[in-house]
């Protein structure tokens, strides 16, 4: 195996310069730093993590927190966050995964990595950013939009989403909205309805208050605000569910009851989950762009580490992915 001596002996400098070289000191000059680099790249030179992070005092471990895959994080959701961050990474990290709940009351761990990404759900999470930040620990906070500038911030606009849908769904003729909501607490549900309410109000049209039922982002709740909505006297022509577990759970129970979709009923979803092309008929939903959000984050977070951190909040669009559902 190459190591750091090997490089000295072929750039006929000391084994401390090719160290400082690799890991980008700014006491070694630039062309000197270039030389080495490419030195070790011919000689196919693989860094000893270990040996580094006694050196920079790092980890090299970014760990991500989740809330609970029963409390509104989905499967497609976090394998699509995962995959961002890895894809993202600098080769020497690794990538540590924890639900929130395991660690809300552990923090002893905390000082063994170098930076966090927390995907939060709801302002109930801020306890934890809190001690993060009270640590020190470099963090990212994913998908939940922060009123706090104090922290890197990356989401999506979902209120926009919903907006642009629903206006899509009114200029198609439909004026009769109803609304399955997600967990009242998640700021996803309060943005996502946010949207709904501004393009109805545009249109001027009003969504009835029988017309909005709660949900917790499960199929289940899909099925059963269905249920409601189209037990009323005067049922509703589009139902926006706030995620696709719902819109999907509620075309099962309108087809179920003998209704055509979206002939009889028409069914709007939100987040484009692998499953959404597959549904009968083919789900209308909005796309939330988690993999490129979760990128954004990981840089975000390393410009951090490197101590060329901007506090930033970036807002993604989302995008209209229409079917046959609408």
């Amino acid at each position: 195996m190459v190591t750091i001596k090997d490089i000295a002996k072929v750039a006929g400098v000391s084994h401390t310069t090719v160290s400082r070289a690799l890991n980008d000191s700014p006491l070694i000059k630039p062309a000197t730093k270039k030389k080495i680099n490419e030195i070790a790249e011919t000689l196919n030179y693989i860094p000893n993590v270990n040996a580094k992070s006694l050196v920079n005092q790092k980890s090299y471990i970014i760990e991500l927190f989740f809330s609970h895959l029963s409390k509104g994080t989905s499967n497609s959701f976090l394998g699509d966050v995962i995959k961002g961050i890895n894809d993202t990474l600098p080769k020497e990290y690794s990538l540590a995964v924890h639900e929130l709940q395991e660690v809300s009351h552990d923090f002893d761990h905390l000082n063994r990595i170098d930076g966090a990404i927390v995907m939060s759900q709801s302002d109930q999470d801020d306890a934890f950013i809190e001690a993060l930040a009270k640590q020190q620990i470099p963090l990212v906070v994913l998908n939940r939009q922060l009123d706090n500038s104090r922290f890197n911030n990356v989401t999506s606009n979902d209120a926009q989403g919903v907006y642009h849908m629903i206006q899509y769904a009114i200029d198609q003729g439909y004026t009769k909205f109803a609304c399955i909501e997600g967990i009242p607490s998640f700021r996803s549900t309060i943005e996502r309805k946010k949207g709904f309410d501004q393009a109805l109000a545009k249109a001027g049209l009003t969504c009835p208050s029988a017309y909005t039922v709660s949900g917790d982002f499960s199929l289940a709740s899909g099925q059963t605000g269905a249920q409601q909505l189209l037990a009323l006297s005067d049922p509703p022509e589009v139902i926006f569910c706030s995620n696709d577990d719902m819109a999907i759970g509620a075309i099962n129970y309108c087809l179920q009851a003998g209704l055509r979709i979206p002939e009889d009923i028409a069914i709007i979803g939100f987040d484009d989950i692998p499953f959404s092309p597959f549904t009968y008929p083919p789900l209308t939903t909005i796309s939330k762009p988690v993999y490129e959000m979760s990128k954004r984050a990981t840089e975000l977070l390393l410009a951090s580490l490197s101590e060329a951190d901007q506090q930033k909040q970036l807002f993604l669009d989302t995008s209209l992915t229409i079917r046959q559902s609408l």
